[in-house]
């Protein structure tokens, strides 16, 4: 008596039919989806002055989408459009629209001036770039942060008499405070103290060091120290870090009649924080002035230590644009007024007697 022994196809053939699937797939999203959608994101990136980075986006659609890159500066709040060229030609593009839409930005001989956030933007509505007509479809957007991080200047000298070679290490940023110094090959340490002084020196014989990357406590700082919103609207909060290594994890908290709280992504539906490697935001949607009116500590550590900074919002009235209208309505009231009472009450020009005598001259 014989039993079946079932039979299961082979992998190569599920692999087979696995892309055939993810081809008719890619075929339908083309043919049956019109609006555009992105099938790959550019991705953050971490570089050193001098350096050069590159980030990729692809957008697919019916037709196919045109894809623009736009670029967020740290120290700014709006975004501007990038071209091929820009930035005495540091800036390069090459785009291409075969079956669907490619596009990589080359950045060349970077500096801390291009940290930021650098967004690509597709959208195949034919009135995307009429400059009247508003577009039916809205250009959909995909983001990346590019932080630059200075070198720290490093000095060498010629080998001495004695055969060795002096190191000098200089930190440029005289805002942070220094506790002592630590001189590492690789992971052991090879010498350290505990000076304050911002440059220390190793002399190492028959040995010369090119790089050496300096790392410390991140450097948190407000965008601005005071910000305004209007009652109603969002509120916008932003700290940036420019050091290394770059901060690891973000936390906000608010400064309250009870202490100092923290706020939690999300939290009553209007609290929301967006952080990245160098830069966090934190949103507080519907602004109310006794509410959100306070003081507001962003927080950003990394292995060395944790560092922060303080913002004061002050949220406006809803009424407070009105006012200088106002104002100016009731400096007009008034001024109509002075002058209708001023032309009531004052004497009439004196009439002649004899009315026969003609009319007096104007």
């Amino acid at each position: 008596m014989s039993s079946k022994v079932p039979k299961y196809k082979s992998v190569d053939s599920v692999h087979t039919y696995s892309s055939v699937f993810l081809f008719y797939f890619f075929l339908l999203t083309f043919y049956l989806c019109p609006t555009a959608g992105f099938i790959k994101s550019p991705l953050s990136e971490v570089r050193l002055t001098g350096e050069s980075v590159e980030l990729h986006c692809e957008a697919i659609g019916r037709p196919i989408p045109e894809i623009q890159w736009w670029f967020e500066a740290d120290y700014n709040e709006s975004f501007s459009q990038l071209w091929d060229g820009a930035r005495e030609d540091r800036v390069q593009m090459n785009t291409t629209y075969v079956f669907h839409a490619t596009s990589t930005l080359y950045l060349f001989d970077l500096s801390q001036e291009d940290s930021g956030t650098y967004e690509c933007r597709a959208s195949n509505d034919p009135e995307r770039n009429h400059l009247t007509k508003i577009p039916r479809i809205k250009w959909i957007r995909s983001q990346a942060n590019v932080v630059v991080i200075d070198h720290p200047l490093i000095e060498t000298t010629q080998p001495d008499a004695t055969g060795g070679d002096l190191l000098i290490c200089n930190l440029t940023d005289s805002t942070l405070a220094i506790s002592g110094h630590q001189w590492l090959k690789g992971a052991k340490v090879i010498q350290d103290d505990t000076y304050s002084s911002q440059i220390t020196t190793y002399k190492k014989m028959f040995m010369s060091v090119k790089h050496i990357f300096l790392s410390v406590a991140p450097h948190v700082t407000a965008y601005k120290e005071k910000e305004h919103g209007n009652e109603g609207d969002t509120g916008v909060l932003t700290c940036k870090s420019n050091s290394f290594p770059h901060v690891e994890e973000w936390m906000w908290s608010v400064v309250t009649d009870d202490g100092i709280k923290s706020i939690v992504n999300g939290s009553d539906d209007r609290y929301y924080i967006k952080s990245t490697g160098n830069k966090t935001e934190l949103r507080i949607h519907q602004l109310e002035i006794e509410r959100d009116e306070r003081q507001y500590i962003c927080n950003g550590s990394n292995i060395h230590g944790i560092t922060g900074a303080t913002i004061s919002l002050h949220v406006r009235s809803r009424l407070a644009a009105l006012w200088p209208f106002l104002g100016i309505v009731a400096e007009v009231l008034i001024l109509v007024t002075i002058i209708f009472i001023y032309e009531k009450r004052r004497k009439p020009d004196d009439v002649p007697e004899d009315e026969d005598g003609g009319s007096a001259p104007l």
